[in-house]
């Protein structure tokens, strides 16, 4: 493993501190806040760490409610709502200097058998050939700030591989489609719950911007605020994060200021092992430029 990977295992492991209180520390990403991937990632440790392990999560619904502080630790509160025959419901709450920055609520099951059907993987190509996401920013290094260079282009514990090489900085107007290859950097412990925890970090990441793909925008230009504003994660299969994972992603609306993406993720063997859906603030801010 990594020592960037074992750094993000850490950060999801969480501290216990109390019955169903747990602390997690921040990173800080270069993003104007804390980045939302790591409060998922976090809230699905906590809640999971009170439900039996015969039982795994199959749905996050989460809503972001301030900018959070990468800079702080964040404090997380389960409630277990309900232990029922075949379903745990738990609700977390996320709090930073005594506010709420994230509520979710949760549902975990055991595994039964079921009828199973499931949308086919799009036919793109392989990761192998790609150039990853880190390789195709250092080209534009020039036109990165000083201050922000060193963590935009340090390593990562997500490799992450465009299927369609874009210029964050130059964009041109494409539909609102997208495909990333990622993967976590490293091999991961045979632990089912924390390849979910890596799943729900990572499913942050191209989700919001593909609703700026049809506008010419993107998150790196200065004049942009992009802000999530809820995020839904369902776990449908054997989810190995150490392998590759297609993300399909598309953005079939966006205005009022907002706009809406979702996103299917497949196994290297073509079966659907998660699904997303987020809506996000995307405001084009000349005063920010």
């Amino acid at each position: 493993m990594s020592h960037v990977l074992d750094d993000l295992v850490d950060l999801l492991s969480l501290e216990a501190i109390e019955e169903n209180l747990f602390r997690g520390r921040s990173q800080d990403l270069g993003f104007r806040q804390l980045f939302g991937g790591q409060v998922l990632g976090q809230s699905l440790s906590a809640a999971s760490q009170t439900v039996e392990p015969e039982r795994h999560v199959h749905s996050l619904h989460g809503y972001f409610l301030r900018p959070g502080d990468a800079t702080q630790p964040v404090v997380y509160m389960v409630d277990r709502v309900r232990d029922g025959g075949s379903f745990s419901t738990r609700r977390v709450t996320a709090v930073q200097k005594g506010q709420q920055i994230f509520t979710a609520s949760m549902s975990f099951q055991g595994d039964e058998p079921g009828f199973s059907h499931q949308a086919p993987m799009p036919a793109v190509v392989g990761p192998e050939n790609l150039p990853t996401e880190l390789e195709l920013l250092t080209m534009h290094e020039r036109l990165i700030p000083p201050p922000l260079r060193e963590k935009l282009l340090c390593a990562k514990p997500i490799e992450i591989r465009p299927v369609t090489e874009r210029d964050p900085y130059n964009p041109q107007p494409s539909d609102p489609v997208k495909y990333v290859w990622f993967r976590a950097d490293g091999q991961l412990a045979n632990n089912p719950q924390l390849h979910r925890w890596i799943m729900a970090y990572a499913s942050d990441f191209n989700l919001l911007t593909t609703s700026l793909l049809p506008h010419a925008k993107s998150v790196w230009h200065r004049d942009m605020q992009l802000a999530s504003l809820d995020h839904a994660l369902w776990f449908h299969g054997n989810l190995v994060a150490d392998d590759w994972l297609l993300y399909a992603l598309d953005s079939p609306w966006a205005g009022n200021a907002r706009g809406f993406s979702r996103g299917a993720v497949y196994n290297r063997a073509g079966e659907l092992v998660a699904s997303s859906a987020q809506e996000g603030l995307i405001r084009h801010r000349e005063d920010w430029a």
